[in-house]
Order: structure tokens, then C-alpha cells, then sequence
């Protein structure tokens, strides 16, 4: 589904937006995710380029300065570009994202054995980490974000540096990917302590071989809001009802509720609400799955994530000013330092997208068809009537 250049270029156009895939190219393999690829596609779900974000080593360590907390990061450093990352978003890696969750593991590895263990053991537990493994000398957790495990890491070091013990750690979607990033951080940079981790497709090491003392080790808030407002809600009401309209935003509410979200600034009959999370990818999944539910009863929606009540607001107001034919459906987030929205299309637009993908000869028909009716009809001076003949036969095509 992600491959249609051709359609992509007329969206852009339209849109004046690019629109970087339509579906995603996303491999599933666990029932959860089959489920969201499965809607991905048949939606036709589209990852639309608002601001192009500038991917470049340091930007990377200005996000992670950003996602990790100023205080959090020793003055003293060097940061080391293992893989550089490509300068352009890969639509599979933010779906991936975004439907596995934030979590990460960690694997930490002590330069010897030492009695620091068992405090590095504390400390993962109290920062709400699991521990999986564990060894006189190596650790591999489960931590509730990459953030976390980044930040967390760098603390361990520091105690490490103040023990004499240099320690090594590393960031990874499993914890076998953990490993060989420590491995591959130690082949690239050498026998120092320090934390590797990926962003955005790219591999990079924090070194950290001084003592230091950290501003504040206290977990840094990755919370976000996501605001929701109906589009037009007064032509809602004047076609489905007020009390459609109630319960609409009733089941938002509820489902909101129900994954996770804490719900703000909601009264009942209105057309727009508050809620928070405690990431950016249960926003971003919780903001799909009402857009996607909020498409099927009939309304547009736009959607706004970011990690302040205004924020979000400003974001939503964004998806307002992106137009089609008409208002877009839009759920719009940051990305690197870039925005980024997840464009739904409305059934009318699935509708002409299906006859691009799926039903080519179908669409090569209709304007032999029309085209041949238009040249008849304007010989026979009644050329005006063509315009008739195309909806015609583009309903029919649509329909059959």
C-alpha cells in the first residue's frame, strides 16, 4: 500500500502537504499488530509531511537532550555517530512504533564483578524496570521507555565512574539488540563507559569518562495531550441529531478512558475534549483509533498531540488549515523537530483511491467511455452534457 508515487504526487499536490505513504508497508507478525496494519491499509491511512523535520547528529542530540531532560545530561561528554540516520521519516519505524509501545530493554555491563550490582538492581526496580537477567557483572531490563533506559543508564554510569567501575550500557528493542549495540558501542568507541541507542534509524553512543553529578535523576515527565474536536459539528447535528452527537462523544470519552487517558476539560453535548497520556505513542494510537471511529459514524475529526494543553490545541488547529476538497481528518504530532499527521481519508476518497490501486482497467474504461461520449456529444453541439456522462459513468464504476 505504500508505494503509490503516482497517487502520493496528486494528494501532495492537492493537499500542498507531502504525503510520504498511503497504508503502510509494516510487517506484522503478533495478532495486536495485524489488527492495526489491517486498519492502516484498509483505511488507506496516509503519513502526511506538515513540517519536514532536519535529521542530522545534532539534531539527534538536541532531541535527546529534549526526550531525556537538560538535567539529566553530564556537562561533560562526547557523543559519538555510530550509523548515521537518513535524513527522511520511515513510515514502517513510526507504525512500529507506535503499535509495539515505548517500552525498551536495557543491557548494562560492569567493567567487573562488584557489590554495585545489587544497587543497580534497586534502582531499575524503583524506576518502575523489570529485571530479565542478571550476572555478577551484567544486567538486561525491560524499561517503560527508550527514554527511560537512556536516562537511567547514564545515572548507572555515573555511580560506576564514582566506584571506580567503568560501565557500559545500551538501548535496544529487545534485549539481544541491547547486547550487540553495547558490543558494537565498545568495537566503534572503545573500552568506555558510557550508553549507545538509537533514533530515528541511527545508532549513537553518549561516553561519559569523568565523574559527574547529575542535576536532578528524577524521572523526566514523557506525558502528552491529545485534544479532539469534531469538524463541523453543527452540519453533524443538523443531519444525525444532538443526542447522535452526545453519545458519539460519550464512546470517545469512554474509549479514551479505557486506554489509559485521563480526561480533561469534557462537558457533556460538546464536540471537543482533553485527554492525557503518559507517552507519545499511547496518544498517537488512542488518537487513530477514535479518528478511525469517529470516521465511521459519520464526522471529521482533527486531532492535536503534544506535550502541553496548548500545544495540542495549536496542533489541532494545524489539521484545520491543511484542506483537500473539503476538511481533512488529521491526526497531527511531532516528530524529531519535525510535524508529522496521519491523514484518514473520507469513504468518497477510499472510494477514487480503490479505483487507482485496484480496479486500473475499470478506470482506463471509464474514460474510453466518457471520453468517447464527450467527443460525440460535442460534435452533436450538446457538449455541455459531458460534464453529466462523467458522473454517470464514474458512479457506476464506483458502485459496480
Amino acid at each position: 500500500m505504500a508505494n503509490h508515487s503516482f497517487v502520493r504526487r496528486i494528494i501532495s499536490m492537492i493537499t500542498k502537504h507531502e504525503i510520504i505513504s498511503i497504508g503502510t508497508k509494516y510487517f506484522p507478525t503478533t495478532p495486536i499488530e495485524t489488527e492495526y496494519v489491517d486498519m492502516f491499509n484498509y483505511t488507506e491511512t496516509m503519513l502526511m509531511e506538515v513540517d519536514k523535520a532536519h535529521i542530522t547528529t545534532e539534531s539527534i542530540f538536541t532531541n535527546l537532550v529534549r526526550d531525556v531532560g537538560r538535567e539529566n545530561i553530564p556537562d561533560h561528554h562526547s557523543f559519538y555517530e555510530l550509523l548515521p540516520a537518513e535524513d527522511k521519516v520511515e513510515e514502517y519505524a513510526l507504525v512500529s512504533n507506535i503499535i509495539m509501545g515505548s517500552d525498551r530493554y536495557m543491557y548494562v555491563e560492569l567493567s567487573e564483578p562488584s557489590y554495585i550490582i545489587d544497587l543497580f538492581t534497586d534502582i531499575i526496580i524503583s524506576e518502575k524496570g523489570e529485571i530479565i537477567e542478571r550476572s555478577e557483572s551484567e544486567i538486561v531490563a525491560r524499561m517503560a521507555s527508550k527514554n527511560d533506559a537512556i536516562r537511567v543508564a547514564i545515572r548507572l554510569v555515573g555511580i560506576g565512574l564514582d566506584n571506580n567501575i567503568r560501565v557500559r550500557a545500551a538501548a535496544g528493542m529487545t534485549g539481544a539488540a541491547a547486547i550487540e549495540r553495547s558490543i558494537k558501542f565498545n568495537k566503534e568507541v572503545g573500552d568506555s563507559p558510557g550508553v549507545a541507542f538509537t533514533k530515528l534509524g541511527g545508532e549513537y553512543a553518549l561516553v561519559l569518562d569523568q565523574p559527574f553529578k547529575l542535576g536532578s535523576s528524577e524521572r523526566y515527565d514523557f506525558d502528552r495531550y491529545l485534544f479532539i474536536d469534531i469538524i463541523d459539528s453543527t452540519g453533524f447535528i443538523s443531519k444525525y441529531g444532538r443526542t447522535k452527537l452526545v453519545e458519539l462523544m460519550t464512546s470517545v470519552k469512554e474509549f479514551m478512558e479505557d486506554c489509559g487517558g485521563t480526561i480533561e476539560g469534557y462537558r457533556e453535548g460538546g464536540d471537543d475534549l482533553i485527554a492525557q497520556f503518559p507517552s507519545k505513542d499511547t496518544a498517537i494510537r488512542a488518537g487513530l483509533d477514535v479518528a478511525w471511529f469517529i470516521m465511521n459514524n459519520g464526522a471529521n475529526v482533527k486531532i492535536g498531540i503534544g506535550k502541553s494543553r496548548r500545544e495540542a490545541g495549536e496542533r489541532a488547529n494545524i489539521a484545520e488549515g491543511i484542506k483537500g476538497f473539503g476538511p481533512l481528518s488529521l491526526v497531527v504530532f511531532d516528530l524529531a523537530n519535525g510535524l508529522y499527521a496521519y491523514y484518514i481519508p473520507s469513504d468518497f476518497t477510499r472510494t477514487v483511491l480503490d479505483l487507482l490501486f485496484n480496479k486500473k482497467g475499470q478506470l482506463i474504461t471509464v474514460f474510453a467511455v466518457v471520453f468517447i461520449l464527450a467527443y460525440f456529444l460535442a460534435i452533436c453541439g450538446f457538449g455541455i452534457y459531458a460534464i453529466l456522462i462523467l458522473l454517470i459513468v464514474v458512479a457506476y464504476a464506483s458502485l459496480k
